[in-house]
């Protein structure tokens, strides 16, 4: 069974909260991830000092494959010449050279698309044609029953309770062609709380008899949270097996200064019958 640490809107700078992060680095090793996905947004403003520190936070991390996205919040916002001739490049600096990526794993194919658009929509994002054509040609020749993963900051579909919800520009013909794709699961952020669910439950597509799991992360570390986890950070540890993908959705609770799980999602894997009870990972 592989098993992922989903963590996203980090805010390095004044929004990030220390104890927290400390928090979390403390039980990574125990949750004995195989990769580490970071959906985006690891600093406040893009500026220098904040990549060296999310540098330094992730290099504290444990030691295993890393699948990491830019969000809206890595391109400077205000430093208008730099976001138009050069808005990822402290983060290609730091973090990843490469920001549309392909991660093979024992198990799975994540293909990692940077849905920041400096130029025309800072906080919305955009996936474009040549992204999706990106992402048949990281999935040509993957083994059979490897899950096929997507990572953007983006969401592609609205949380349950639509509060400040607006998804990205031509997001449901990206959704039909992560479908067409035999894609198992999107991993995101930006919405800065959870929503974990089925693409069946907002968009039809083109085929209903295969819907794509949603797994979106709230913000991790930062005070940023919205919604029902206003003032909260959270962060996902899935498990993908088979035939079933087990999601562990854990909070932050400063009572005893430490995340717990707080629910449990069980979905069979996309396009699969799941005959038999699952049972829980370990």
């Amino acid at each position: 069974m592989l098993r992922l640490l989903h963590i996203s809107d980090l805010h390095f700078g004044p929004p990030y909260l220390d104890r927290v992060g400390e928090a979390l680095l403390r039980l990574a090793p125990e949750l004995r991830p195989d990769v580490v996905v970071v959906s985006g947004d690891l600093t406040q403003r893009a500026r220098r000092e904040q990549f060296e520190a999310a540098r330094s936070f992730l290099d504290r991390l444990p030691p295993v494959p890393r699948v990491v996205v830019p969000g809206n919040h890595d391109v400077p916002l205000y430093r208008v010449a730099e976001r138009v001739m050069n808005p990822l490049g402290l983060y290609r600096e730091y973090i990843s050279h490469e920001i549309n990526a392909i991660a093979r794993v024992d198990g799975a194919v994540f293909v990692a698309l940077d849905s920041t658009c400096p130029r025309q929509a800072i906080s919305n994002g955009r996936i474009f044609r040549s992204q999706l054509e990106f992402c048949a040609r990281a999935f040509e020749g993957a083994p059979p029953d490897a899950a096929r993963i997507v990572v953007a900051h983006h969401h592609f579909a609205p949380a349950p309770d639509f509060e400040r919800n607006q998804v990205m520009p031509k997001a449901k013909r990206a959704m039909n062609a992560f479908v067409e794709l035999g894609v198992d699961m999107i991993l995101g952020g930006h919405l800065h709380r959870a929503y974990i669910g089925n693409s069946l439950d907002i968009y039809p597509g083109n085929h209903r008899d295969r819907g794509i799991i949603i797994v979106q992360c709230g913000t991790t570390t930062s005070r940023r949270g919205r919604a029902r986890e206003r003032e909260k950070n959270s962060f996902n540890m899935i498990m993908v097996g088979n035939q079933v993908v087990h999601i562990s959705h854990y909070m932050y609770f400063e009572e005893g200064d430490g995340f717990q799980p707080v629910s449990r999602h069980f979905f069979p894997r996309p396009g699969r019958l799941c005959l038999e009870q699952p049972e829980e990972p370990r």
